[in-house]
């Protein structure tokens, strides 16, 4: 039987349901975060601001007392960025990207000797096992930590840091002594990575899960060979795999506004399939002339301009003119927005 062709816009449908963005949920903290994949959080008010547009009634401090409670937690993980997991799904996560990172970097650190490197992190796993510290505090021990000594120890990055009220994540623990011991195989994170990223972004081709994980394509086709998917073909032709239960909503469905945050997962380009970043407007997002990268708003599923935070204001940048419904729409989610960084 032909595989069912998906369009566009039906891809894009299926993406903001599983993002939580066709309407706002009523879902916990965690079970939200491994609804859509985890948050990207290299800023930290993005995790907030990520849950507050798919979360109904989120208030601040519900997440800030969830990495405090470890309900949830921030560690570097999906290509060697800051996330926010829950605590149950960590070391799978964990488990899932550790060779990729490992041996990128020593692809491109000027270094093939693991022995040597695992031996040069053991002081700083000394440190902290007496409990978390910052990078100031750890001084020379903690110096280049991402990318090189802390691929060799699992670390997480623990409050008061992280947070919307302190927001560089530079305060690390121990995995093991912050989330529990380690319980996932690399086979089980591996198997993990591509029902996380179908749950969350599906369906997909499997390059698009490995974009995303951070890992081989041939580690994602392998992960996936054991796992019960069905196959789509995409309007190009292109195959296209998926969870057997999860949503694909009808291509009307109406979506309504949605402010995202700062380096949102959605709009990153293993999702390019779905439209939701149309493809002028890319390079005003992800530049390397503002590597900080920007808020920006949906209209219709699809982002149609940028947000920033000015003296207290959430101010527009418009990639688009709008008709007045829309306007209104946008207005009044503007002014939620800035209600919330009150």
């Amino acid at each position: 039987m032909a595989e069912q062709v998906l369009t566009e816009r039906a891809l894009n449908r299926a993406l903001l349901a599983r993002q939580l963005l066709l309407d706002r949920a009523d879902l916990a903290i965690e079970d939200a975060v491994e609804q859509v994949g985890g948050l990207q959080t290299q800023y930290a008010p993005s995790a907030y601001v990520g849950l507050w547009t798919r979360l109904r009634d989120f208030r601040r401090e519900a997440l800030t007392a969830a990495l405090v409670d470890r309900t949830v937690i921030q560690a570097t993980l999906m290509r060697t960025t800051i996330h926010v997991v829950s605590r149950r799904e960590f070391w799978r996560y964990a488990a899932g990207v550790r060779r990729a990172r490992r041996a990128f970097a020593l692809r491109t650190g000027g270094t093939t000797d693991e022995t040597a490197l695992i031996d040069a992190a053991a002081p700083l796993r000394a440190a902290l096992a007496a409990g978390p510290r910052s990078v100031k505090e750890l001084g020379e021990l903690a110096s280049g930590f991402v990318g090189s000594l802390g691929l060799w120890i699992d670390l997480v990055r623990v409050p008061p840091s992280g947070t919307w009220e302190r927001r560089k994540a530079d305060r690390l623990a121990l995995a093991e002594d912050w989330v529990g011991p380690g319980d996932a195989t690399e086979e089980e994170g591996l198997e993990h990575l591509v029902r996380a990223y179908l749950r969350g972004f599906g369906p997909a081709a499997w390059r698009d899960i490995a974009s995303w994980a951070g890992i081989p394509v041939t580690d994602a086709r392998r992960a996936g060979a054991g796992l019960a998917l069905v196959r789509y073909r995409d309007e190009e032709g292109r195959e296209l795999v998926d969870l057997p239960d999860a949503p694909l909503p009808d291509p009307g469905t109406p979506a309504p506004v949605h402010f995202l945050p700062h380096w949102d997962a959605s709009l990153l380009v293993h999702a390019r399939r779905t439209g939701i970043l149309p493809e002028a407007h890319r390079a005003r997002v992800f530049t390397s002339r503002n590597p900080f990268s920007v808020g920006t708003y949906l209209v219709d599923g699809r982002v149609v301009g940028a947000w920033s935070v000015r003296d207290g204001r959430v101010v527009l940048d418009p990639y688009e003119k709008l008709d007045g419904h829309d306007e209104r729409e946008v207005e009044h989610e503007r002014s939620a927005l800035e209600a919330f960084h009150a």
